[in-house]
């Protein structure tokens, strides 16, 4: 299975906590749908089917490796 990047799945936690906090203090629906569509990109990220476990298994991810099975992506 293809994982994203490490980098990529810490920046989509903080976009996560970042939206969160905006949807408690102001509850605006924009906030709650940019929310989702993080959610969603990180369940797909991390082949999870919940938001909770998606945010689990990114922030088990260590930063700067690749878990066994990953396959990396060259141009050409």
């Amino acid at each position: 299975m293809l994982m994203a990047h490490p980098a990529v799945l810490k920046d989509l936690v903080e976009q996560y906590e970042t939206l969160c906090t905006l949807h408690a203090e102001n509850g605006g629906a924009t906030a709650r749908q940019r929310m989702d569509d993080v959610a969603c990109t990180l369940c797909v990220s991390t082949g999870t089917r919940t938001v909770e476990d998606a945010l689990d298994a990114a922030r088990r991810r260590p930063h700067g490796t690749r878990a066994q099975g990953d396959a990396v992506l060259t141009g050409g």
